[in-house]
């Protein structure tokens, strides 16, 4: 196994543990909303941003997983009437739109919006954490899927990837 396969497999490893402490943080969070609201018949004002921040964490960077394992979402009436050499070529041609989507609105895009929410210091309205903090997923997702793009256009390139 080549090392780019080792490097790849530990890190869609290690985002699935990321994405699992995630989700599982998100679940608890929202059952002691609802335990405290019905239960309690008081609301802790913590929970919904919390909420709302894992959701954002979790949705951003499984698209970069779904991403690594080429999971997302597509259409592929047209490709499969394809032929080989034409199902190979758009396998290229949908990963360098891939790159340049993560590039262009992720990456540049979310750095934008980092630095502008860091340098004018806009925090969250419960938690009180800086907002470029939680926008920090978009560049970091946004390099992830740029690394997988390389990885698959390597990978169909050298027919290791067929479909």
């Amino acid at each position: 196994m080549k090392t780019a396969d080792i490097l790849f497999t530990k890190v869609c490893k290690f985002m699935e543990m990321v994405l699992i402490s995630i989700f599982g943080l998100l679940v608890i969070d929202v059952l002691l909303q609802v335990f405290s609201r019905y239960i309690l018949n008081t609301s802790f004002t913590f929970t919904e941003e919390l909420a709302r921040f894992s959701l954002i964490w979790l949705s951003i960077l499984g698209a970069a997983y779904l991403s690594a394992k080429r999971e997302h979402l597509s259409m592929d009436f047209l490709y499969q009437k394809m032929g080989v050499k034409s199902q190979k070529k758009a396998l290229m041609f949908i990963e360098i739109c891939v790159f340049l989507f993560a590039l262009c609105i992720m990456v540049i895009g979310g750095i934008n919006l980092v630095y502008t929410t860091l340098h004018l210091e806009q925090l969250s309205g419960t938690l009180r954490i800086p907002l470029g903090y939680i926008y920090a997923i978009l560049p970091a997702s946004g390099l992830l899927m740029m690394c997988f793009s390389i990885y698959h256009f390597i990978k169909i390139n050298t027919n290791d990837i067929t479909d």
